[in-house]
């Protein structure tokens, strides 16, 4: 059947032009998906005895496809062409599809178009929390734009991935895939987010992980983030687990990123898991040698050792003589003459020489003195090495006349020192 090019007015003729009259045709194709008159910007209300649909589209008959055109009957009297490639499968004659119309061409017919109806289909195909593929097209300041087949979207920059984001242009020209979150029919635009997909895989992969996951497991992770409480380790799994600065290393750690650096790999333990997996404490020192084990073979009570200086109370001071190893100084043990503050003698990181008081490794405690038993200052003229005064006397002991005088053998004591 071939077109008709009469140019005389039919009734459905009649009927169609009255209803597009006063519609701006280049808006038709940007009108709502209920084909409101509001979003065409006229009143193109079905007139009575018209034929359109209650979408307001207009059914038709394939008769003929020619070229790049498709021949289509909406009435005995009446014809219209849609272009070819608006059809998904290739038309063919005898077939019936919907249509919206785009005027009349010289010839009297009428300007056909399916993409409304593609674009139909597509908002009732799809619902809110479904994931879908989207094409981005482009950017602007608040997200990306997207297509989800002939539907436009929109992605805000927050949405884009686990963390922020400050290149979106890279994603230009990628299929990604999202989840419907808003439908707008309204303004035609669906919100989707990217962000919510990994956050669900990850959220997976944990109830995975922790599956298998146990209080003292040795695991191994990657650093990803470090601040001065410590740093954040990915364990596998999208498992993130806390490495706090206090379970970093058995000695005195100051800042974090001394010990531990971005992108580093390590062995940590599994300390704590809280919340259902969602807060994991980690620590290394667990991992290296208990420094107090055998403290009592190293060190003996009134031997002078060096140390420094790691943390200041009102109480007095703690002094580290070896990594993972701290003794406490009392304000009372500082100095001959009264002290009253600490911080006024000592301050923290500074080098000092004390004596061991006592040993505590059972429960990993030493006190210190910064005088020597008979109560004068280490290092000091006054001083002298117990050892020393000690072995003096055992030297001497046994051809001194009874009665001597000890402070006699305490001055060759300090002279055989100088």
């Amino acid at each position: 059947m071939t077109a008709n090019k009469n140019n005389s007015k039919d009734p459905l003729s009649a009927e169609i032009e009255a209803a597009l009259d006063g519609v701006e045709l280049q808006n038709i194709d940007s009108r709502s998906p209920s084909g409101s008159g509001a979003a065409r910007g006229g009143d193109n209300k079905p007139k009575p005895g018209a034929k359109r649909n209650t979408r307001g589209m207009v059914p038709g008959l394939i008769v003929g496809v020619h070229g790049d055109d498709v021949i289509v009957e909406l009435s005995p009297t009446s014809q219209g062409i849609c272009p070819r490639a608006q059809f998904e499968n290739e038309p063919k004659v005898g077939e019936r599809s919907e249509f919206t119309l785009g005027g009349q061409d010289p010839d009297g017919l009428w300007i056909l178009s399916r993409r409304e109806l593609v674009a139909l289909a597509a908002w009732d195909s799809i619902e809110k929390g479904s994931r879908v593929e989207a094409k981005v097209t482009g950017q602007n300041t608040g997200g990306l734009e997207l297509k989800i087949g002939p539907l436009p979207a929109f992605m805000p920059a927050s949405q884009l991935g686990l963390g922020r984001e400050d290149n979106l242009a890279q994603y230009i020209g990628k299929t990604l895939e999202v989840q419907v979150m808003e439908i707008d029919s309204e303004r035609r635009r669906l919100t989707v987010s990217r962000r919510a997909i990994l956050e669900s895989e990850r959220e997976a992969a944990r109830e995975k992980n922790m599956g298998s996951m146990t209080i003292g497991q040795v695991i191994r992770g990657r650093v990803t983030r470090v601040e001065k409480f410590g740093a954040f380790v990915d364990i596998g799994g999208g498992v993130e687990g806390l490495l706090h600065v206090s379970n970093l290393s058995r000695g005195h750690v100051a800042d974090p990123n001394d010990v531990v650096k971005k992108g580093q790999e390590l062995e940590v333990m599994v300390l704590k898991i809280e919340e259902g997996g969602k807060r994991i404490a980690l620590g290394t020192k667990q991992l290296e040698a208990d420094p107090w084990q055998a403290v009592g073979g190293r060190y003996q009570v009134d031997q002078v050792v060096n140390g420094k200086v790691v943390r200041l109370t009102e109480f007095g001071a703690f002094v580290e003589i070896e990594p993972g190893v701290d003794g406490l100084l009392h304000v009372s043990a500082m100095g001959k003459e009264r002290v009253r503050r600490p911080q006024d003698v000592l301050k923290v990181g500074e080098e000092v020489s004390v004596r061991i008081v006592t040993i505590d490794s059972a429960r990993q405690r030493l006190s210190l003195s910064r005088l020597d038993p008979r109560g004068a200052m280490i290092g000091s003229e006054d001083s002298v090495d117990t050892k020393v005064i000690d072995e003096a006397v055992a030297r001497t002991q046994a051809s001194v006349p009874q009665g001597t005088n000890l402070g006699s053998l305490f001055k060759k004591a300090m002279d055989k020192k100088s």
